[in-house]
């Protein structure tokens, strides 16, 4: 990926959970707004699928160096459920 492409995205993440943090505050203050719970909700699922594609990602190099780890089949056609739901790019990039 280019440097500034990767700078763009770390500052968006970065930008993204400071946003998180300070919503959450609200919620615990009781100031939240109804914005402000839909905006939560929606940086809680990018912050879920996020670290759901970091362990993917992960556990996909393991395997790849020959490496063992644990992996959820819910069928011989395809790799994790999570996947199902944003954690990973392909449905089955190692197949």
């Amino acid at each position: 990926m280019k440097s500034k492409e990767n700078e763009l995205y770390c500052t968006i993440g970065k930008v993204a959970t400071e946003k998180l943090q300070s919503l959450r505050s609200k919620l615990r203050d009781d100031t939240a707004t109804a914005e402000d719970r839909q905006h939560l909700a929606m940086l809680e699922e990018i912050t879920a699928l996020a670290g759901n594609r970091v362990s993917v990602t992960e556990n996909e190099t393991i395997r790849k160096k020959g490496g063992r780890v644990w992996v959820e089949r819910t069928s011989e056609s395809h790799y994790p459920h999570i996947r199902l739901h944003g954690g990973a790019l392909e449905d089955d990039p190692i197949a």
